[in-house]
């Protein structure tokens, strides 16, 4: 597979679908430019070439003349051309076909069904092409528990998914929602006879309150007779009364 240069500051020549210019070369890597910038003394070069060998020495790598590097200018007409040169995919040993500007190499590489693409899943160490991407992680035995598309909607790894049955984890699933609601039926009435058997308690107590208040009434009524009979001014009254309807009569 063909790699792209690390410490170079230009493009591997061995990327492009044809041999470049001469003029498109950098002196000090001879590669490709890349980011070309112009010199005082009118000579081109890649930016990061050229800010490595200044970082050294002061001079131009080809006429040695001194050089500023605040005077470096940026040749973006010549780096839209080089960027229209049609080089091929860096999967190309692997497969891939495709050649396209040098501009457009990023956004067909992050399409590339040859492309080298890490398994998501985790614990598995693979790295697959990204068009049998979606196959590998179908059957990677690391595979993250998905769920069973037939309609129980169980949540399985590879290994469970081939020895699953919907109808029978749909059954075992039924019988024990049908024994969870007989056992909060049964809940459910033991809670209904201990209210009953609260309310006729209840009740009795009121009964026997409402007994015991009747007979104090009666006790009450009777005390305040005997009462009354007892007072002496009574029978005094009684008397004087009687006197005085004799006389008027």
């Amino acid at each position: 597979m063909l790699a792209w240069p690390l410490q170079s500051g230009g493009y591997d020549l061995n990327l492009f679908a044809s041999p470049p210019d001469c003029n498109f070369l950098c002196s000090v890597c001879h590669g490709v430019l890349k980011r070309p910038v112009r010199l005082p003394c009118s000579h081109i070069f890649c930016k990061k070439c050229i800010l490595r060998w200044l970082a050294r020495q002061k001079t131009c790598p080809c006429c040695r003349k001194e050089v500023k590097q605040k005077r470096m200018v940026h040749v973006n007409k010549l780096r839209k051309i080089i960027g229209r040169l049609e080089v091929k995919c860096k999967n190309a040993e692997a497969g891939c076909l495709v050649t396209c500007p040098l501009a457009h190499r990023k956004g067909h590489e992050d399409s590339c069904p040859f492309e080298l693409m890490a398994c998501p899943n985790e614990g598995c160490m693979s790295r697959v092409p990204r068009g049998a991407l979606a196959e590998h992680q179908q059957n990677c035995q690391h595979g993250a528990h998905q769920r069973f598309p037939l309609g129980c909607g169980a949540t399985l790894g590879p290994a469970e998914r081939a020895n699953h049955n919907c109808y029978r984890e749909l059954r075992e699933a039924w019988c024990q929602h049908q024994e969870r609601s007989r056992t909060l039926v049964v809940c459910l009435l033991r809670c209904m006879r201990k209210v009953h058997r609260s309310t006729n308690f209840i009740r009795r107590q009121l009964a026997q309150l409402g007994d015991l208040l009747e007979e104090d009434d009666a006790l009450l009524v009777g005390a305040s007779q005997e009462e009354a009979e007892a007072t002496p001014g009574g029978s005094i009254g009684v008397e004087v009364w009687g006197a005085q309807g004799q006389a008027t009569l």
